[in-house]
């Protein structure tokens, strides 16, 4: 496995001409599952093929600085005795120039569409292999693999021992045992993610080497490894597993962190390293949704809310202690040394990152709502106080209305938790909402993969038979107001 990888990366660096790349390449995650995939699936494939012209390269979708932040991917990969210097990362290979100069070659491993900046590849897709709901058109060019099982990685696990059973060694057997068992909860039932198929590949695994290691022993050094943040800086740790909200005119950032808020705030220059980090990606207001267990394994929450701006921390602190869907049970504790930083001890231990969001979602769309209206109102009430009346269907504009009466209410739907190793760990900045993110993994997972839903269109059972009124629609029929001056009537009805 190791003289191949170190035969991959030689030869995307050289790209001799006479060499065709058939790129499996994994999702923009790069989680432990997408990594193994590409991987295994690489070295099957090269081993099995008869075509001397075509190089098969893995290929992990993210550049190498990020590789740090898969903490579990860099503690599994180096246990199999994989080097991180031989893997060959998005940023090491023009994958562009091969496609135009048609000598690429597409498989997608553990996602089934390529992103909007990759979407011009499409044509050289030729094969896809993905337990996610499939998204993607069918096309005779492109050969399909999609089951709704726990992992990829079991999909690999079939296809390599259907067709190449002799081909399985310990570390192969090792690397996708591994990453089915990370992926399916130890293979436990209540968890929801294991499928029959996903224990048929596991047990066929360990049938065919007896001396692989306990499956709890594995679980739990690649779970520990997951929420080990003890060797990156604070940036890597705020961007391990971190979203973004925006709105009009804030950015807030909401970073997962799993060290104690004592601890972290002990890291050396931790008031620095915060302003930099928001500076450098222009958020307003950092937060930090802290989650540690207790030695009875019970999980303890503390929050902490960083801005240099006062007036802005003192706003979203607001929201939050004052937040009753769920109610945080918030309890302001000493934030020394920082003094631009409130922090609190969270009583409401069940409301993760994943209950949180919605909160402060709800509270950008208001604030900017109300903003809006506000503009959209400011010429009618210019106009009253110079005219004394203005006209909108006969009645007053403004009569009897309020600001906050417009909050439509939306129902969201956030697929993913706080997967750490996993989706979007860099944040996806989107208006009041995500991309397939990342709430306390180890404690939240769905049944199977999902595919991001639309939350806007997500309708209310209250409204049946009612025309739908979205703030868009008020927006809108304000911006149509016209202000009646007589004067102006009386004028253009002389001329």
């Amino acid at each position: 496995m190791e003289r191949f990888l170190q035969s991959c990366q030689a030869r995307v660096q050289s790209k001799p001409s006479t060499v065709d790349f058939h790129v499996l390449l994994g999702n923009e995650a790069c989680d432990l599952d997408s990594a193994v995939s590409a991987i295994t699936l690489a070295y099957y494939l090269a081993k099995t093929s008869s075509c001397k012209k075509l190089e098969y390269v893995p290929v992990l979708n993210i550049p190498r600085r990020d590789f740090p932040l898969r903490t579990e991917s860099t503690f599994f990969l180096k246990e199999q005795g994989i080097s991180v210097y031989h893997l060959t990362f998005r940023d090491e290979i023009d994958m562009e120039s091969l496609y135009e100069s048609g000598r690429l070659v597409l498989t997608l491993v553990d996602h089934n569409v390529l992103s909007s900046a990759d979407s011009f590849m499409e044509d050289v897709v030729t094969e896809v292999i993905d337990h996610h709901t499939l998204e993607r058109r069918t096309a005779p060019s492109c050969r399909v693999t999609s089951e709704p099982v726990g992992s990829c990685a079991t999909l690999v696990a079939e296809k390599i021992i259907r067709g190449a059973p002799d081909l399985v060694d310990l570390q192969l057997a090792s690397l996708l045992r591994g990453t089915i068992i990370l992926d399916c909860v130890n293979m436990a039932p209540a968890a929801g993610k294991v499928t029959p198929k996903d224990s048929e590949y596991v047990a066929l695994l360990e049938t065919m080497f007896p001396d692989l290691p306990p499956r709890t022993a594995v679980f739990d050094s690649l779970q520990k490894a997951k929420f080990d943040v003890s060797g990156l800086t604070t940036e890597q740790m705020l961007t391990k597993d971190m979203k973004a909200l925006v709105s009009r005119d804030l950015c807030l950032a909401i970073s997962a962190i799993y060290i104690h808020l004592e601890e972290f705030l002990r890291r050396p220059d931790v008031e620095s390293d915060l302003s930099a980090y928001c500076e450098k990606h222009r958020y307003n207001v950092l937060i930090a949704m802290i989650i540690t267990f207790s030695n009875e394994n019970q999980p303890v929450r503390q929050i902490a809310v960083y801005s240099p701006r006062q007036e802005l921390r003192t706003l979203i602190c607001k929201v939050l202690e004052e937040a009753t869907n769920p109610p945080l049970d918030l309890s302001p504790v000493p934030s020394d040394p920082c003094k631009h930083l409130a922090t609190y001890h969270q009583g409401n231990t069940v409301a993760s990152r994943k209950k949180v969001l919605p909160i402060l979602k709800d509270f950008l769309r208001q604030r900017d709502l109300g903003e809006s209206l506000s503009q959209s109102m400011q010429p009618l009430r210019e106009n009253e106080k110079s005219n004394g009346q203005a006209y909108s269907g006969g009645q007053p504009a403004n009569e009897g209305l309020e600001d906050h009466e417009f909050g439509v209410q939306f129902g969201d739907q956030l697929d993913n938790l706080d997967s750490c190793a996993g989706d979007e760990p860099r944040g996806t900045r989107l208006l009041y909402g995500f991309k397939k993110a990342t709430d306390d993994s180890a404690e939240e997972e769905n049944s199977f993969p999902p595919t991001p839903m639309n939350s806007l269109v997500e309708g209310c059972p209250l409204d049946r038979g009612l025309p739908k009124l979205t703030a868009e629609d008020i927006l809108e029929r304000f911006s149509r107001i016209k202000v009646v001056d007589p004067e102006d009537t009386s004028s253009s009805g002389k001329k």
